[in-house]
């Protein structure tokens, strides 16, 4: 075994003996193998963001990561810093994956656990320990805290074509802390079944005492892809799920129900999306639901145009009034410049057809809100 000159040293003036030095070495081998698989990833997000008038700010109800504290101002988002060992193609594969959050957003996603007394800029997004069982063509399994399993946008800005989360992704559970298997019965076709301590993101949080001490949340979701023989066609990909619950936010369960699509098109580096969501309060009038449109276009590998149309709706909202309405439109140019930067420019129009959800110095009076935001993240 070669040994460092450090080493070596220590040895020739007496202070460690040869045979301790071989055996320090042998039993840092194991180690090092263990730490070989590892990766070390992740991303800072920062943003400007500019509201025309005074006193505006967020929404009735903000969209996921936005509202009143980050008007007119420049804003440190969040930065993750990921700690993964991926399974590989054996059998019996085993990693993990560690998501940390550090900045507001961490504040606003809210996983801090059932211990922990106050809120705080450093937060889980996700820590599970991921195994494979050969079971037919592999069953995964992920136990911890993971991303929930519907969901058109990811919670995280850097996977999302536009920077502004949709309504649709703002009513949708985050994170769960539980068991989750996903199985693949074809290679076009994929399948995930879970079951979580609730729907809401607070790590250790129990139903009880509303709910008896073995309660728990029960979610699934499938994804079919279209094959290549499909033409251009090829890759599109149909989504659906549902999770069901106790939310700590209100006194019974909730369902979200989800059905997505991403679409191929015939003109090169066009995609088309949609998708749907509902969220049913099982103890409250006004369940919510929200429809988004997508489109894509890849000019060029480096700059890109994202459009995203929505309508938010209700029942009846907070405040009583029937049947609320809010329309957006968000259109986003993406221009990567420098290398591993992420830069965009985007603008949000939100629209309420019933009542006035957005405010000014005089309180929710405006049916209008506009937002002009750049975004650059910085992925390491």
């Amino acid at each position: 075994m070669k040994l460092n000159q450090w080493t070596l040293g220590l040895a020739a003036v007496g202070v460690i003996s040869l045979p301790s030095a071989l055996q320090a070495e042998e039993a840092a081998v194991p180690l090092m193998t263990a730490l070989s698989s590892t990766t070390i990833s992740g991303y800072v997000d920062t943003s400007a963001q500019w509201n025309p008038g005074t006193g505006t700010g967020g929404s009735l109800m903000p969209t996921l990561f936005g509202g009143q504290d980050k008007v007119d101002g420049f804003n440190l988002n969040v930065v993750q810093l990921s700690i993964s060992k991926p399974l590989d193609e054996t059998d019996w594969a085993a990693g993990y994956r560690v998501d940390l959050w550090l900045g507001p957003d961490a504040n606003t996603l809210g996983t801090q656990s059932t211990l922990s007394t106050g809120s705080s800029d450093l937060a889980i997004r996700q820590a599970y320990v991921a195994t494979r069982v050969p079971v037919g063509t592999g069953l995964d399994l992920k136990m911890g805290v993971f991303d929930s399993v519907i969901g058109y946008e990811s919670i995280a800005a850097v996977d999302n074509p536009n920077f502004t989360r949709s309504y649709g992704r703002t009513i949708e559970p985050t994170t769960h802390t539980g068991l989750l298997a996903s199985y693949r019965p074809h290679e076009l076709v994929s399948v995930a079944a879970g079951v979580a301590d609730t729907v809401g993101p607070q790590i250790n949080s129990r139903a009880w005492p509303v709910k008896a001490e073995s309660y728990k949340t029960y979610m699934g979701a499938v994804a079919i892809t279209a094959p290549d023989s499909w033409g251009w066609l090829a890759g599109s990909t149909l989504y659906g799920g549902v999770v069901n619950g106790f939310s700590g936010a209100i006194t019974d369960n909730q369902t979200s129900w989800y059905v997505g699509a991403t679409v191929a098109t015939p003109v090169e580096g066009l995609r088309l999306g949609a998708s749907w969501d509902v969220l049913d309060l099982h103890d409250q009038t006004g369940d919510l639901w929200a429809v988004s449109v997508y489109g894509s276009y890849a000019a060029t590998d480096r700059l890109s145009f994202h459009a995203r149309g929505e309508l938010l709706t209700s029942v009846a909202d907070a405040g009583g009034k029937d049947n609320m309405q809010i329309w957006a439109l968000t259109g986003t140019v993406q221009y990567d410049l420098w290398q591993n930067v992420l830069t965009r420019a985007e603008v949000r129009w939100d629209h309420a057809d019933e009542g006035t959800y957005f405010s000014s110095d005089s309180g929710w009076n405006r049916r209008n809100s506009l937002l002009f935001a750049a975004n650059v993240i910085y992925k390491f």
